[in-house]
């Protein structure tokens, strides 16, 4: 792992901070119910919530925007919302944040993807999901391609996939086509279904069980875990593959052969919600800011970690990272 000063870290976020970053992908809603459980329902063996109190925070893409806000960068927000009540709620909260939506188109055709979290005694102890995972419209991907081209000086684009229909083959193809054109670095947080559509990215980051399902095999051993980054690394033409581990950690292939270990440290982890959007995001933005991939990667390890300690969905900031 690269060791890394407060000095350095304070000069690369000073160096990113007001560069424009792209997210495209699946934004989402995460409303959460807080409340305190003392007794068992009489009715069923589940525990009886007393709610109180019911929060909204940005989820998804949305939550990597929100955590590249979060470290001074302008995210421009590119994805779908529904003409409905929670698209509007999205909307006013994402506005608030201070992120540009002008990426964001509406869809009257389908619900805002919205992901209910019930906690009892700072645990989660359900989730409903309300989400349509139909591709995006040609009308929609025309107009995200629409907004990216009128964006000047990005540093850096982020795919980030939940696999709910906002990142089509088609899409990626063109994204991945401008991006390539302006000299754009791209970044790419995978789900199985497009894992190989993405071709020639500057950092491809899956977590060991997309890794696994993508390449059909066991990622347990070192070996087995060393032959799936170089495979990655053969397979997408890419410049860097980010294999992360949750509690070991993380493995950083390049391509000219140097394989990083990223270890982790032990922690209390109250939530491990958010984590990889927090990994992708403070990636990027220490990137745009001048760090190298190995730099960017320790420290993207160390903000994932960080968000771990609190329950729920929170940002990373710069004082929190530090």
């Amino acid at each position: 792992m690269q060791a890394i000063t407060e000095k350095r870290v304070n000069e690369i976020l000073g160096n990113a901070r007001g560069k424009v970053v792209a997210v495209v992908g699946d934004v989402m809603l995460d409303r959460y119910f807080w409340g305190s459980v003392s007794r068992v329902s009489p009715e069923a063996p589940v525990p009886v919530i007393d709610l109180e109190s019911e929060t909204y925070h940005l989820g998804g893409a949305a939550n990597v925007a929100n955590n590249l806000q979060s470290l001074g960068i302008n995210p421009l927000l590119c994805g779908v919302v529904g003409d409905d009540n929670s698209g509007k709620s999205f909307m006013d909260i994402a506005l608030k944040n201070g992120i540009n939506t002008s990426g964001l188109f509406i869809d009257t055709d389908r619900p805002t993807t919205i992901k209910t979290r019930i906690i009892g005694n700072n645990q989660q102890i359900a989730r409903l999901d309300r989400e349509l995972r139909k591709a995006l419209s040609s009308e929609a991907e025309a107009f995200i391609l629409s907004t990216l081209n009128k964006t000047e000086n990005l540093a850096g684009l982020i795919f980030q996939d939940y696999n709910k229909g906002a990142l089509t083959e088609p899409l990626i193809k063109q994204v991945s086509a401008f991006a390539k054109e302006h000299k754009i670095p791209v970044f790419v947080d995978p789900k199985l279904e497009n894992f190989f559509d993405f071709k020639g990215t500057t950092v491809f980051k899956p977590n060991r069980k997309e890794a696994q399902q993508a390449l059909s095999m066991a990622l347990k051993t070192e070996d087995e875990l060393l032959k799936a980054g170089k495979l990655l690394l053969q397979k997408l033409e890419c410049e860097n593959v980010l294999l992360t581990l949750g509690k070991d950690g993380m493995l950083l292939f390049e391509s000219n052969g140097t394989i990083l270990s990223v270890p982790t440290r032990a922690r209390h982890v109250a939530d491990v919600s958010g984590a990889g959007d927090t990994a992708i995001a403070t990636l990027s933005a220490f990137m745009a800011g001048g760090a190298t991939v190995t730099e960017a990667a320790s420290i993207a390890n160390y903000a994932s970690g960080a968000v771990c300690e609190e329950p729920g969905i929170v940002s990373i900031t710069p004082e929190a990272l530090l």
